[in-house]
């Protein structure tokens, strides 16, 4: 290859790596903001909250989705050994595959065994951020174990740590996921990192505002 030509590759291969590398710093802020805060569920810390992320139920709006099992399957565990003593289920009440909450919350008490007094249903954590934030201001958590897949877990830790909730992430199991459906939700996951970094520069309101909440507190008091 001669001397010009590499010159001119070199020449563009750097604005290449700068892009790279600035489209990937909220990716980095993201796993940066939760090292040494994600864990799996046997060593997990204790806090009173674990907060369990939604996501898809099935066709039929009645159970949870495979991932969504794994990450109800989890907290279950957590609330059983003592580590959790409320669950925060947050997800979409009224999303396209059906009321996710509610199914969460069902699933936890009718086929997990986790007493129905211990389950809190947040109906409008209509993505991680809105369900980070309002788990802080509407029902005034400060500390809480957050329960989601591999994938997703460090965004989810930063975002609830940036609100101010001492968060520590606890990996969800997925049993029934294949390769390829989790190489496919950490690609989602790396392009959601920018929307999650621009949440939180501009501290973007929830997207639904709900007055105070005592359901946690009270569940606590218990």
């Amino acid at each position: 290859m001669s001397r010009c030509r590499r010159r001119r590759l070199l020449r563009l291969a750097v604005p290449v790596m700068i892009a790279l590398l600035l489209a990937s710093l909220p990716w980095l802020w993201t796993t940066v903001g939760a090292r040494g805060h994600v864990h799996p569920a046997a060593q997990a810390p204790t806090a009173d909250v674990v907060i369990v992320l939604g996501t898809a139920v099935t066709e039929d709006g009645r159970q949870p989705g495979v991932r969504l099992a794994g990450r109800l399957e989890t907290a279950a565990e957590l609330v059983r050994s003592g580590k959790a003593r409320v669950v925060l289920v947050s997800g979409d009440g009224a999303g396209e595959s059906g009321d996710e909450p509610a199914i969460m919350a069902a699933h936890l008490t009718e086929q997990l065994g986790v007493d129905a007094q211990r389950v809190v249903a947040d109906p409008h954590g209509l993505d991680t951020y809105d369900s980070c934030l309002r788990a802080r201001q509407v029902y005034g958590i400060e500390r809480a174990l957050i329960v989601t897949q591999s994938y997703h877990l460090s965004r989810a830790v930063t975002l609830c740590r940036h609100v101010g909730i001492d968060a520590e992430g606890v990996t969800a199991r997925c049993s029934g996921c294949d390769t390829g459906l989790l190489v496919r939700k950490a690609a989602r996951d790396y392009l959601a990192s920018g929307k999650a970094a621009w949440d939180a520069i501009r501290d973007r309101p929830p997207a639904l505002t709900s007055p105070a909440d005592p359901g946690v507190a009270d569940a606590l008091a218990r």
